[in-house]
This record gives structure tokens, sequence and C-alpha cells, in this order.
């Protein structure tokens, strides 16, 4: 693998960086934004879940875009886009411009989520294809845990004791520093060549030759050249592709995998964990500064487990890694789901008389009383104080009343999170490079992505509603039960992709 192919990969996938640092941003904002424009579990569940929509669109029209515009030209309007999304956002004086400014950003993280394994999978070759696509989510990843650690040190240093830095003010630091990270994105895409099989689709016949051999030596690159060629020849005489096409009785069991791999990825409720992880660690009872420092873990383990996934999937190959991959997050989910059916919440005369804020003594006729269901104990606290009240300090009274293996549950998130990183997360975005031939890779990858969106959309924003109305027991009870049928489904119907060039590939899975 030569070092001018792995750093082209490594800029093209800048935009997942940007994407993960978007999302795991958003889960420490929230602590702030939800009590400063008091915003109802609905409005919650829309300003978090509000790029995921937007992506929706960029996602089912950026492939087929960069059909016509080429693929880079489509990523340097993806870095533009997430520029704009991070000065609105930080400058956001309502509800409103916020959920625009954050649509905005969902236009360019949809786009990049397709663009740029369709890019790295047409600049690779078959031996080293899954390496360099899962750089993406090594990217995503490594922007969770720039996220993770930039809300840590914002929330650490919010206070009176600190200069300029306070609950009114945090969340917009929090969102501008983005503009750092996009802007330098837009600037290293400027290096990157065109894709050469791109180039081949526009008849640019002796530019991607060129752009072949800087990229592998004049060998590698006359193999690749005879591939893409044989595979052109094959396709002559083919009428122009349409929308319709990916429906045709000979696609029938490609789309099936895909759409079956991009339902289960998000599905399970990896963006609830990874947008909310801040809220969620709150329910624990580790208090609110404790559940900041738990994304960086989380990050973290989420950073190992992708560094896994990226040294075995040309190796072991992408069934194996699905199959272990999603048995391990249903285990972890229903792990989670047990641990808070044991928790117990009760708040005693002396927890009431530290807490600090308006209100608090509403609380003393709950004093001493247990609650096995945080539903209700959350709903009379809520009652209590207001919501506004409840919102800003749900941290603190969880982590007073709480009785939970605290333990147990966190073995479980990281369980899922870890899970996630070695199969779902890097290999979905593989195999989706690979299943589809070239001429309709743009139209297919762009419709399973956009059903991942909604999945992901949908999940995002009924999440806050679940842990209100269901409770955290049963809301991590139905992710496991859907990872457990996801299992079973791959099972059935993953084929092996692992070590076929994409010309291949595409003789073999459409019949």
């Amino acid at each position: 693998m030569s070092k001018k192919l792995l750093l082209i990969s490594f800029v093209v996938s800048l935009g997942g960086f940007l994407f993960g640092f978007d999302a795991g941003i958003i889960s420490g904002v929230m602590s702030y934004v939800g009590p400063e424009f008091d915003l109802t579990d609905a409005q919650i569940g829309w300003v978090v879940s509000a790029p995921s929509w937007a992506a929706m669109i960029a996602m089912i029209l950026s492939g087929r875009l960069s059909d016509g515009l080429g693929r880079k030209n489509m990523l340097l309007l993806v870095a533009l886009l997430y520029s704009v999304s991070a000065l609105l956002s930080a400058y956001a004086t309502n509800y409103e411009m916020l959920s625009l400014a954050r649509m905005i950003g969902g236009l360019a993280f949809g786009s990049a989520l397709i663009l740029a394994p369709m890019y790295i999978a047409e600049i690779s070759t078959a031996e080293n294809r899954g390496t360099l696509v899962s750089i993406q989510q090594l990217n995503i990843v490594l922007g969770f845990f720039a996220a993770f650690l930039s809300n840590y040190f914002f929330n650490k240093y919010n206070g009176p004791e600190y200069l300029f830095l306070n609950d009114e003010n945090v969340w917009r630091w929090m969102l501008g520093v983005e503009l750092f990270p996009a802007l330098l994105y837009f600037l290293m895409l400027l290096i990157i060549p065109q894709s050469p099989r791109w180039l081949y689709t526009q008849n640019k016949f002796i530019e991607a030759k060129e752009v072949l051999s800087q990229i592998h030596g004049k060998q590698r690159a006359e193999k690749e050249i005879s591939s893409i060629e044989k595979r052109i020849e094959n396709e002559k005489g083919l009428s122009e592709v349409k929308w319709t096409d990916i429906l045709k009785p000979s696609f029938r069991f490609i789309l099936i995998v895909g759409l079956a791999v991009g339902i289960l990825q998000q599905i399970t409720g990896i963006n609830a964990i990874y947008f909310y992880a801040t809220s969620i660690f709150k329910q624990t009872g580790i208090g609110t500064d404790a559940a900041f420092s738990s994304g960086i873990l989380l990050s973290t383990v989420t950073l190992v487990f992708t560094c896994i996934a990226m040294y075995l999937i040309d190796r072991v190959g992408r069934r194996p890694l699905m199959l272990v991959g999603t048995a391990g997050i249903a285990i972890s989910l229903l792990l989670c789901s047990f641990g808070f059916s044991q928790a117990s919440y009760k708040l005693t005369l002396q927890d009431i008389s530290q807490f600090k804020f308006e209100n608090s003594q509403n609380l003393i006729p709950f004093a001493g009383k247990i609650y096995e269901n945080d539903v209700i104990f959350k709903e009379k606290m809520k009652t209590s104080l207001g919501s506004r009240t409840y919102n800003k300090n749900d941290g603190i009274l969880l982590e007073a009343a709480t009785k939970i293996n605290a333990t147990l549950v966190l073995a479980g998130i990281l369980g899922f999170i870890a899970c996630f990183a070695f199969s779902l997360g890097p290999v979905m975005w593989v195999l989706l490079s690979e299943l589809y031939p070239i001429k309709y890779r743009g139209i297919a990858i762009g419709i399973i992505a956009f059903v991942n969106s909604f999945i992901s959309s949908a999940v995002q924003l009924i999440f806050p509603w679940e842990l209100s109305n269901l409770g955290n027991y049963m809301t991590f009870f139905i992710f496991g039960a859907i990872a457990v049928a996801g299992f079973f489904v791959l099972l059935k119907i993953l084929p092996e992709t692992k070590g076929k060039s994409l010309e291949e590939l595409g003789i073999t899975l459409i019949k």
C-alpha cells in the first residue's frame, strides 16, 4: 500500500471526523441548550436528530450528483457546508435557528458518509479496500473522541471562577470550534485527485491512467486499468442508468443485503448512545461531571476496536466480523436492560438539604420514598421542580437518588460500543462500496443510505420520549431484542466480499 494512497484515503474520510465531532458535541451541548431554551422532550429530540433528517436528502441525491459533478467537487461542497453549519450553530438565538443550522450540517455529513467510501473504493485495490474504506469509520471515531474531550474541558472550565465561560455561552463554544476542522478539511481536499474510475465514466481515459499510476505505481496501475476496461467492455450497449434499475430482479439479492445491513446499523440504537451519551450516563447516577468524563472512555473504546476492525477486515473477512459483532451487541444491550431493571430511586432529607437549586424544598414530601421505576421518579421530580429546573439539575438529582449497579450498565454500554466498532460501524460502509457495480453505485448506495439515515433520525427523535415514557430498562430491552433478530437475518443472507475486485463482485453478485 503506497503512502500516497493512504494519505488520500485519510483526507477524503475527514468528513467522517466532522460527523463524529458533531455527533459527540451535541450530547454535551444539550445539557445546556435544553434548559437555556426550555425545550420539551420532542424539541430536544428534534435538535439532536435534525441533521439526520437533512442527511436523508443528501444521501439519496449526493451519490447521483457526484456521478455527474465528480466525487472531489462534491466533497469540497461538503466542507463548506460544515463550516456554515458551525458558525450558524454557535450564533443561534433560538430553537428554530439552531435546528436550521444543524440541518445544514446534516446535508454535509449525509453527503460525506456516502461519497468518501465510494471514492476510496474507487482508488483502492481488492487487497486493501476494506482497510482503506474503514478509515472513514476511524475518522468518525476520532471525531467522537475529540468532541467528548472538548466537551469535558469546556464543562470543566465553565463557572464563575473562570473569565468567559458560563451556562449561557459554553454551548456556543462547544459548537463553534467545529469551524476549524471544517476549514482544514476544505484546504486538504484541494490536494487530492479526481476518482480514476469516475474519470473513466467521463471518458477521460488518459487522466484516469495518470492518476492510477501516481497512486499505485506503473505496474499495479496497469492491472487496475485492465480490470476497469474489461468491465467497461462488458457494459457496452447497456442503456443509461435509471433510478428504477435498482429494483430489477437481478439486483434483488444485493438490494436486500444492503437494506438489511443499513437498517440494522441504526435500529439497534448506536446514535442514541452517541448523541445522548451524557444523558444516558446521568441515568446511572454517576453525576454530571462523571457523565462528561465517561464520554471520553466511550470514545476511547470505540477508537481501539475500530483499529482492531481495520486490522482484521481484509484478513478475517466481512461476514465473521459482522456476525460476531452483532451477537455481542445483542448481549450488551440486554445486559444494560437488566442493570437498569434492578435500579431504585430514593432521596433523603439530607440529600434535599444539600441541593442549591431553585424550589429544592418542594422535594421534601418525597424524602424517604423508594421508587422502583425511573419513569415515575423522574416525573415526580419534574412536576415538583418544573421542567426547566429539573432538566438543568437532573444529573445532581439522579446522582443522589439512584441505587444501581452502575458498573454493570457501563460494561453493557461499552460492550455495545466495542462490538459496533468492529462490525456494523465500519463493515457496513465497506460492504456498500463493494456490493454494487460502479454504474449503479451512486443510486444504490444513495437509496440504502437514505433508509439508514431515516432509521437513525427516528431513533434519535424518539429516544428522549422513550426514556421519559418507557424508562431505561424497556428502552434498552427493545434495542437488544432487535439486535437478536438482526443476527439471525445476517446469518442467513450476508455474503463474503473479501479479496475480490469491484469488477469481479459486479459479475458474481449481479445475475
